[in-house]
């Protein structure tokens, strides 16, 4: 049980990371983490001695280098290298240290760009990347393979997950960086008569709050030990459009939406099949209006 190990939330400051950190709090386990200038994940020997001073039971690998379309497109070699990096110095500390449950996290990115939908865990590696994030992709893969390998050649109990994509309190809502959700909050917040966007509207995406998305995560690091990686996600999706429209009622806009089909779509259609995780016991709670809401209310108060 959770409320009898010591758990190590490495990227406990980002979206998911302090998602997860609250959760445990709220069961009453007091987790362990270092920000990242504290500690810098990248680099090997700083990792291996915080890992092996503190010893845990458990580590949620929320750490990582993210971004939305602009930014993985014009810094493919930081997002490939610094992810990397991250991911191999934790999973040797983890080792070294004797940590008995990791959970890494990965992202729905790493599905092939025309993937059946809903997207199911078989679909990995079955067809071309999307273009715009595939350094990323390939890091999570390799992510995925590293904890695969760990398992066969030492027989660790440490899984995959890989989330949808996340939103909710603490993300990222810089304008050249940040993901289409907190993107568009911030936009809309701002905006004048009319707001641009990117692409048709057209794609279909699938959203998941982070608190949702945190309780996922630990229910699998209780009930969950294969091979394996597990889809986490709410099994629904809405157009760009309709996202659009719908943080533009929340946040009070009421002007034009306008659509730049200049720049890219990226990937048509991103559903995943949760039915792995469900058949676990778990699902989501957060409604996306209501969730989008309540980040709106964390961006007024804190952006």
């Amino acid at each position: 049980m959770l409320s009898d190990s010591l758990v190590y939330v490495a990227g406990h400051r980002g979206l998911v990371g302090s998602a997860v950190w609250r959760a445990l709090t709220a069961q009453g386990v007091e987790p362990v983490g270092w920000t990242s200038s504290e500690l810098d994940l990248r680099d090997r020997d700083l990792t291996f001695e915080a890992l092996l001073q503190v010893k845990p039971d458990v580590m949620v690998m929320a750490a990582a280098r993210v971004g939305g379309i602009l930014a993985n497109d014009t810094a493919p070699v930081e997002f490939l290298n610094d992810n990397l990096r991250i991911q191999t110095n934790l999973f040797e500390a983890a080792h070294e240290a004797g940590v008995q449950t990791v959970v890494f996290l990965g992202s729905s990115c790493i599905y092939p760009k025309l993937a059946p939908q809903p997207i199911p865990e078989a679909a990995l590696l079955t067809g071309p990347l999307e273009e715009t994030n595939r350094a990323y992709a390939v890091a999570k893969i390799a992510g995925i393979e590293a904890v695969r390998s760990y398992r066969k050649q030492h027989g660790h109990r440490w899984i995959s997950a890989m989330p949808t994509n996340l939103y909710g309190p603490g993300d990222n809502f810089d304008p050249v960086s940040s993901h289409v959700l907190p993107a568009m909050i911030r936009k809309f917040h701002e905006a004048g008569e009319s707001v641009t966007l990117w692409g048709t509207g057209t794609p279909r995406r699938e959203f998941l709050h982070a608190d949702d998305a945190a309780a996922a995560i630990l229910h699998l690091a209780e009930h969950y030990d294969g091979d394996q990686h597990v889809n986490v996600g709410c099994g629904r999706d809405v157009s760009i459009a309709e996202l659009a429209r719908l943080v533009a009622e929340v946040t009070g806009f009421d002007g034009d939406i306008l659509w730049d089909t200049s720049k890219p779509d990226g990937t048509p259609r991103k559903l995943l099949d949760v039915s792995l995780l469900t058949g676990l016991g778990w699902r989501p709670r957060i409604d996306l209006r209501d969730g989008i809401a309540s980040t709106y209310r964390w961006f007024l108060e804190h952006g």
